[in-house]
């Protein structure tokens, strides 16, 4: 089923559509040299790593109206309280609705109305940013392609 709408990014970030595009298109080779469906499923219970060939295709997905837009960290008080894990503030880390396989992520991507959102204290560590955003338009890659991206 192709993707419809637009071809851009809905920009709610502190980055010009340009950098945007930048990491768009290194998730693009991403994708076409090696797929890594399971990295969560790995860290988290030790499985074996689900890789596949790359897919030439991926060069060729756009991002269709993807929001890309900042989400306020959770406060280092919440998420000891709710997991026990203690981290200073900023914690880099935002609540991951249903039915992210994690509570707390740096970042996630919804897909039925295209998003990325991500930990606001990430945009301005340049790299991270980058690294951070990269993964997740590999995941809206990957998803228009029709890959299972349950663990990733």
């Amino acid at each position: 089923m192709p993707i419809e709408g637009p071809v851009g990014f809905i920009n709610q970030t502190q980055h010009d559509d340009a950098d945007l595009w930048v990491i768009w298109q290194a998730a693009q080779e991403s994708v076409a040299k090696q797929i890594d469906l399971n990295p969560v499923q790995q860290s988290q219970t030790g499985a074996p790593a689900q890789t596949l060939p790359g897919n030439a295709i991926a060069l060729d997905t756009e991002p269709r109206e993807i929001l890309v837009a900042p989400v306020q960290d959770v406060s280092s008080t919440a998420l000891s309280v709710a997991t026990g894990v203690q981290r200073p503030d900023p914690t880099g880390l935002i609540a991951c609705p249903a039915p992210c396989t994690v509570r707390y992520t740096p970042a996630y991507s919804t897909y039925a109305q295209p998003a990325t959102r991500y930990a606001a204290s990430w945009e301005a560590q340049e790299d991270n940013f980058s690294a951070i955003l990269q993964y997740e338009f590999e995941n809206h890659i990957l998803n228009a392609l029709g890959y299972d991206t349950k663990w990733r």
